[in-house]
């Protein structure tokens, strides 16, 4: 089953010239009225240009959703990010409320040569992504329709569904997909970086389970996406990020996960790291694909700790018993060995309606781990972690990949790390906008020891794009995305991403 393309009207806007007007403050004045004569913007290259006030009436008028200006009531809310460490402050924003409407922000903004950023769900990680200070921000929160084929276990959702939608919407038949672990991610972001979530292992990573797509392209079509239809551009959607357009709508297949899951973890004084490090990647390395283990060093208010944690997605008897050689660490701090619902793993409140609350600032670095963890590796973690300043909230981890996930060659999808045996991240977050000096020294020294242990890494869990890792993450299949990023966005039009740039002719 796809998704149904439908059909657009071509409009093309002409710029004019004339006073430029400060997007920012100025609008926000009392008593501030309609739309000033000019509106300043920026340019893809950085130029200040204009947008005049007929200009915007004609892309008003064009669309089914809203066109938010910086005088809006709306615009804070429209523009604001999870994290709070994201302000920026767009020229304009297009509110889409279907495909056509971002086909029309898309040939607008084309028209104009308007830097362009797109928001989703909004629970953004990449700093450079949200970097559209005075440009065009296409925001797909007012897309979030989900359509349930139970009989042919298949979910389409357009792209600005939240992952709770669709786990409340599956989990109600007894079905589920992998989505992400956290119920307020946008589903678009993370199924385009891969989609890491609690039933990869069993049923491979969000992309796995991606049927067919929509999307719109840098030159403003409407594409479908399969197998079938495009299946370069369908390949390279499959973890190359949002490089290639904005994807309007998803469509994933569905399993059955009618019982209940167990969830569980133990904490430990800071002391018994090292130990229980070891032995949770060693029992990891023989769980079955229904176990997922993890285990993180932590600093918050109860001070340093070490806890291990595990998913099961099968019998909660079956997960017990295989959580058993874990109470050869002695007694725990606190512990919990729980059977519940796939939603309540996930968090999906039961009544309350989804949204995307600001949370703190926060900032995180991610790496591959292949092949076993090493003792130097455990001892680099502790010793670095060990040293950052009490006050310091942060936490690394050590996720287990593998099973469905490392079962699909690293060259079928734009997903290229399937052989990682672990994810390693580090984060933490602060109150304030700005992260402190004292602070990001001391994480960048954890980071800087760890970094060493890792190959490429998690495009949608690190807050820093640097072209050299880009290159090592996406691995033997950067030639090819190039080449893909080339015929279809020649000019870098989508290039506020984990960006791969275009080849130079």
């Amino acid at each position: 089953m796809k998704i149904g393309r439908r059909s657009f009207v071509h409009s093309t806007l002409a710029a004019a010239g004339g006073l430029l007007v400060p997007a920012g403050a100025l609008w926000a004045q009392e008593g501030a009225r309609g739309a000033p004569p000019n509106l300043s913007a920026i340019s893809r290259s950085g130029k200040q240009l204009a947008l005049s006030a007929s200009d915007l009436k004609d892309l008003r008028a064009s669309l089914k959703g809203k066109l938010v200006l910086p005088h809006d009531k709306e615009y804070d809310e429209a523009r604001k990010y999870w994290d709070s460490a994201f302000d920026r402050y767009p020229g304009l924003i297009v509110m889409a409320a279907s495909a056509d409407d971002v086909i029309k922000a898309v040939q607008f903004a084309r028209s104009h040569d308007l830097l362009t950023a797109v928001r989703a769900g909004g629970h953004c990680q990449v700093e450079k992504a949200t970097a559209c200070d005075g440009g065009l921000m296409i925001n797909l929160s007012l897309m979030r329709e989900v359509q349930l084929d139970v009989k042919g276990r298949r979910v389409q959702a357009q792209g600005g569904v939240l992952l709770g939608q669709i786990d409340r919407a599956t989990q109600a038949v007894g079905l589920a997909t992998t989505l992400g672990t956290a119920t307020d991610t946008g589903i678009a972001g993370l199924t385009l970086g891969g989609g890491i979530g609690r039933l990869m292992r069993p049923f491979g990573l969000a992309i796995d389970n991606v049927v067919s797509a929509q999307i719109v392209t840098a030159d403003g079509q409407l594409r479908q996406l399969s197998e079938q239809d495009n299946p370069d551009l369908f390949w390279a959607i499959r973890g190359g990020g949002g490089n290639f357009g904005v994807v309007t709508a998803f469509e994933y297949r569905l399993h059955p996960l009618a019982h209940e899951v167990l969830a569980a973890n133990g904490s430990y004084p800071y002391e018994r790291a090292q130990d229980v490090l070891r032995a949770v990647t060693d029992l990891a390395a023989a769980m079955p694909d229904e176990m997922t283990l993890g285990v993180e060093l932590s600093n918050d208010e109860r001070g340093r700790q070490v806890t291990w944690s595990g998913f099961h997605a099968g019998d909660p008897k079956e997960g017990e018993r295989l959580l058993l050689p874990l109470q050869k660490l002695g007694k725990t701090l606190r512990a919990r060995m729980t059977a519940e619902s796939y939603l309540s793993a996930q968090g999906v409140p039961t009544n309350a309606p989804l949204a995307v609350p600001q949370g703190p600032a926060s900032y995180e670095r991610h790496g591959y781990v292949h092949g076993a963890p090493t003792d130097a590796l455990f001892a680099e973690l502790v010793r670095r972690f060990g040293a950052v300043p009490a006050t310091m909230q942060c936490f690394v981890s050590l996720g287990q990949f593998g099973g469905a996930v490392g079962r699909v060659p690293p060259e079928a999808t734009a997903y290229w790390n399937r052989a990682a045996s672990f994810g390693l991240l580090v984060g933490d977050s602060w109150e304030g906008r700005l992260q402190p000096e004292a602070v990001r020294k001391a994480y960048r020294e954890v980071w800087s020891g760890l970094e060493p242990f890792t190959k490429g890494y998690y495009i949608n869990g690190d807050s820093e794009v640097i072209d050299k890792r880009v290159r090592v993450t996406f691995g033997e299949n950067y030639p090819r995305l190039e080449q893909l990023k080339t015929r279809y966005d020649p000019s870098n039009f989508f290039r506020l991403n984990t960006n791969i740039k275009p080849a130079r002719s």
